[in-house]
């Protein structure tokens, strides 16, 4: 392999479980520092506008404690950029939300102008932050985020997780999409349903430099600890042939 793939985890879902009590257990940050000593690079959460899972104090605290990057996601809402802007993480990832949606369902629309989206840019980079996008892995939508001046995205890798007969096909127009990307020097991150039985074949195509892993690893964290979960999927992406 001619470079490591930076491993983020994402740790939402251990605020989900907290949440469904409405009480301090378990801790985000906590679980964040246990994935740093088990073999993550950064740690990756999405403030939501509604709060349905990581909620304010938590994200002042995994950027304030953490010493290894910290990459915040958001949506383009005004509140949460200020806040974004105000804790300055490493990075800030651009996503589409919506309060029906269980999880993301797909990357931002770049297919027209969005003032929100571009106020939203320029705020983060003016804030000293550096910025991605959360897109589809389609030509289009890694061209515009070019012309955005952002310096990475992060490609959905849902299409691929989800439809298991079409692996080889959603493979390809991943790699498609990074060797545009990095064309353009953009860096590439990916990530949304990857798994420890899914995420090799992503991790091997060459040109993508990290990727977002959350609700695989708290899921197997119940039943192993988040330490040898982290750990598991660390030696999928490490053994991944590139």
């Amino acid at each position: 392999m001619n470079e490591t793939v930076r491993l983020y985890v994402n740790v939402d879902h251990v605020a989900t479980v907290r949440q469904a009590r409405q009480t301090e257990e378990p801790d985000p940050l906590e679980a964040a520092r246990v994935a740093v000593q088990h073999g993550a690079d950064g740690i990756t959460f999405h403030l939501r506008e509604d709060r349905r899972h990581i909620q304010d104090d938590d994200a002042r605290r995994l950027v304030e404690a953490l010493e290894c990057p910290v990459n915040f996601e958001l949506a383009a809402h005004s509140g949460v950029v200020e806040l974004a802007c105000e804790l300055r993480p490493y990075q800030a990832t651009l996503v589409p939300e919506s309060r029906q949606e269980i999880t993301t369902e797909g990357g931002l629309d770049l297919s027209r102008a969005d003032a929100g989206l571009r106020d939203a840019i320029d705020r983060l980079q003016g804030a000293g932050i550096r910025v991605a996008l959360f897109i589809d892995p389609e030509q289009r939508a890694v061209e515009r985020a070019r012309e955005l001046a952002v310096p990475a995205i992060e490609l959905h890798t849902g299409r691929y997780a989800n439809h298991g007969t079409d692996h080889d096909a959603m493979l390809a127009e991943l790699a498609y999409a990074t060797q545009v990307a990095r064309g353009l020097g953009l860096a590439v991150h990916a990530g949304h349903g990857l798994t420890r039985n899914n995420v090799g074949p992503v991790a091997a195509i060459p040109g993508i430099e990290e990727l977002n892993i959350g609700h695989s690893i708290v899921a197997r964290s119940i039943t192993i600890g988040i330490g040898p979960a982290t750990r598991e999927i660390r030696a999928q992406i490490d053994g991944a042939g590139r």
